[in-house]
């Protein structure tokens, strides 16, 4: 099969640009065999490679990534792991009450899994910190999305915390929130420092990570055959941790949505923006409307900046211009003046999109798509969470490695088919500017 696209990300990988330049990367040169390919270095591949090595330690695997590891989506998301039921597409991210206990019971395996590779990788804190979250209510109607929330999660028998304006306002620094719903069980990222720290730790664990060895071709003749720019790697088998770019491999066409998420990060704030602002150092908080903003403020490398993440596009095309980027994220200007007038005058250093992969079920993709090929994929707007299970759960597939919750996910439905292409663009580009007018001051 030839691969019809190549990933392509809008601005800067803001994260990554924080850290320290990376080594020189490691391409594909020449003809290389292998005894497993996995295809993509996010957070999905990357727990897949690492999986494959406790399964099978003396095997020889190979993890191809297109461009460097974190300049992907991988390395451009609001750095949640969240273990809780969290469905973009609900009033109040819930669903079903049994299906959200086994999905939260899955997220919290996969969250235990990244957090061994932190500690064996000897990640420091500020790139895996289990701080819990806070979903963050605006409004009269975003307080009535945590109560309801809350009322699903009791049924599950979650623990919560509702916290009042004046405790928003200890937190923030700012009193635009009315309340908060705080949940115990998120990690929250440095997206770039985890990916790049467990790229890292499985490299020194008998894995090979080659960068800007985008795969090409990919043909079948006895054993898989991955064609890059400059060389070929041979292995039995493969795993396809590529999210979206499924339907690049020609995979699971007219079945999966590509929709692009948006974030602006200020530039650091100096020692008097940080004592106008106050509240705590470091804090992030997701909206109480799946369609509102999430912001984060950080403190570590790179010194106290401030995130907003908001807007959703559909995009089949799976590219956004320069353009578009410049028009969408003026609404973070206005997201940030509506919640720190106190910082009037700091301006955004970076502005990004990322993509996301949804399908109409809000279902992941794991199985075998060919012989002996195997997909980590469709993470439903939870790279972090989603994509770690998908990878682990690929390479137990791969490897006969048999649980219930295996079962669970190769016995689920298969993504919905989409309608045809211009009543989906058109129908998901109404749904989407009706939901973020709803979502009023939540944005």
């Amino acid at each position: 099969m030839k691969v019809t696209r190549l990933p392509r990300d809008p601005g800067p990988a803001a994260w990554n640009c924080l850290l320290e330049e990376a080594p020189p990367a490691v391409e594909v040169e020449r003809n290389l065999t292998a005894d497993w390919i996995v295809v993509g270095a996010g957070f999905a591949g990357l727990a897949a490679a690492r999986r494959l090595s406790q399964l099978c330690p003396t095997d020889r695997i190979v993890v191809l990534e297109a461009r460097r590891v974190a300049e992907g989506p991988a390395g451009r998301n609001s750095g949640f792991m969240i273990d809780l039921p969290h469905d973009l597409a609900s009033q109040d991210y819930g669903g079903v009450l049994d299906h959200d206990a086994a999905l939260t019971a899955d997220n919290r395996h996969a969250i235990r899994f990244a957090a061994d590779m932190a500690g064996d990788f000897g990640l420091p804190e500020e790139a895996f910190d289990a701080r819990g979250k806070i979903n963050a209510a605006a409004t009269q109607k975003g307080q009535e999305h945590n109560r309801s929330f809350a009322q699903h999660l009791e049924a599950m028998g979650e623990g919560h915390e509702f916290l009042d304006a004046q405790q928003m306002r200890q937190l923030t620094g700012t009193d635009y929130y009315r309340g908060g719903l705080f949940t115990k069980g998120t990690v929250v990222l440095q997206p770039a420092m985890f990916v790049r720290g467990v790229a890292a730790g499985l490299a020194l664990n008998r894995v090979q990570v080659f960068e800007n060895s985008p795969v090409i071709a990919l043909d079948r003749d006895g054993d898989w055959i991955a064609t890059t720019p400059k060389g070929k790697v041979i292995a039995p088998k493969v795993i396809l941790a590529v999210n979206g770019h499924l339907n690049s491999f020609g995979f699971a066409q007219n079945h999966l949505m590509h929709v692009f998420t948006y974030a602006s990060m200020t530039r650091e704030l100096s020692s008097d923006e940080v004592r106008r602002l106050a509240g705590a150092p470091a804090w992030g908080v997701t909206p109480a409307d799946p369609l509102g903003t999430t912001v984060r403020r950080i403190n570590g490398v790179g010194g106290s900046r401030i995130v907003i993440r908001n807007r959703f596009t559909f995009d089949p095309s799976m590219e956004v211009s320069d353009e578009k980027l410049a028009r969408i994220v003026r609404t973070h200007d206005r997201s940030f003046a509506a919640r720190f007038p106190m910082l009037k005058g700091v301006q955004m250093a970076y502005r990004w999109g990322g993509r996301l992969c949804l399908s109409r079920n809000n279902v992941n993709l794991v199985g075998e798509v060919d012989t002996n090929l195997y997909t980590a994929c469709c993470q439903n707007g939870l790279g972090t969470t989603r994509g770690t299970l998908s990878g682990l759960l690929a390479a137990e597939l791969a490897t006969d490695t048999r649980s219930e919750r295996l079962q669970r996910a190769v016995n689920s439905d298969s993504p919905k088919r989409l309608p045809p292409a211009p009543i989906a663009k058109i129908g998901a580009d109404a749904v989407l500017k009706w939901q973020e007018f709803r979502a009023g001051a939540e944005l």
